[in-house]
């Protein structure tokens, strides 16, 4: 059985897509690329495939992940290719390796977010951060199925900043004043979502957004507490495969020499 890692994009309209409707539409691209897909057991049978934490509908993301498990080999590149042409726009496979390692999901444990807060000042937007950032605590609510439930979001925050607007990969340009946060997150429980951290700004420094903001995860990882970064978690199986010929070559030189 061989295992494939892909990263996907929700871009655009589509970042409006549940993750259900992500997996239907996905396990259809399956069906059309004909991809030879391994199944469970059982009475209902389904195609074997991981996903690994979505991103809350309503957010985009440059950084999706899931694996998929075949019964026949296939070239991860072409395979990507083919599963993209079956997905509509905005639902882009950019990526793709085969799994050479275990543990994908214990690799994303952090995760890069880019808010756009159109119609609020720079200037404004960093004063927020600056009092988020100085804060020991910021507690906000969140409507769950058992209630209202109050949590501190400072802790899971690694770090928040306003950046430049100019350059900016954002969901949707505007002519309006627009400020642009970047959000590193911990994923830890509770979970600690975009949406709690804008709540914490609108508690500690009244920051409250004319509109909706527009909310994209540009990255997703392994979090690096000495440089404050999240690494790319398909890291190690390029890896592996570019060692796996100097093995081979090894192997083959070993026996020449025996």
């Amino acid at each position: 059985m061989q295992r494939i890692r892909l990263r996907y994009t929700k871009r655009g309209r589509l970042r409006f897509t549940s993750h259900r409707d992500f997996q239907r539409a996905f396990e259809r691209a399956l069906r059309r690329a004909e991809v030879p897909m391994a199944y469970s057991a059982g009475f209902t049978p389904h195609p074997k495939v991981s996903y690994a934490n979505a991103a809350p509908t309503g957010t985009g993301s440059e950084a999706e992940y899931l694996e998929i498990a075949l019964t026949e080999p296939r070239d991860p590149e072409q395979l990507r290719a083919l599963l993209d042409q079956s997905l509509p726009a905005g639902l882009d496979v950019v990526e793709a390796v085969q799994a050479r390692t275990s543990g994908l999901a214990d690799r994303l444990t952090a995760s890069v977010w880019e808010l756009r807060l159109d119609g609020v000042e720079p200037a404004e937007a960093a004063r927020a951060v600056r009092a988020f950032n100085e804060a020991g605590a910021v507690e906000v609510q969140r409507l769950t199925k058992n209630g209202v439930r109050t949590f501190d979001a400072r802790p899971a925050v690694a770090s928040l900043e306003s950046v430049e607007t100019h350059g900016s990969p954002a969901d949707r340009p505007s002519d309006r004043p627009c400020a642009i946060l970047r959000l590193v997150v911990r994923h830890v429980t509770p979970a600690v979502r975009p949406d709690d951290v804008l709540s914490g700004l609108r508690a500690v420094a009244d920051l409250a957004p004319p509109v909706p903001a527009a909310v994209t995860r540009l990255a997703q990882g392994l979090f690096d507490e000495e440089t404050g970064t999240v690494t790319d978690p398909l890291a190690p199986d390029r890896e592996a495969a570019a060692n796996e010929p100097q093995t081979a070559d090894a192997t083959a030189a070993a026996k020449a020499s025996a």
